[in-house]
């Protein structure tokens, strides 16, 4: 009867599985744009002195952010 169970079940177990991953690749994509524009803001921020306070802090994060979401 398990057997049965798992052959019935099958296509509703594989596309649970496929949205999870479309899912995930979504996530980490969205997360690596916001990385990418923390980086930009940042870098642009570290073109005048004052703004380097806050620029380099920026730029960490963001690259931080875009690492995470590579690994």
């Amino acid at each position: 009867m398990g057997c049965l169970w798992d052959i019935i079940t099958a296509p509703f177990r594989f596309c649970g599985w496929l949205i999870g991953l479309i899912l995930e690749a979504t996530g980490r994509l969205i997360s690596l744009i916001i990385g990418l524009a923390i980086c930009a803001i940042g870098v642009a921020l570290c073109i005048t002195i004052i703004g380097a306070i806050i620029g380099i802090p920026l730029i960490i994060f963001g690259g931080g952010l875009m690492l995470k979401c590579i690994f």
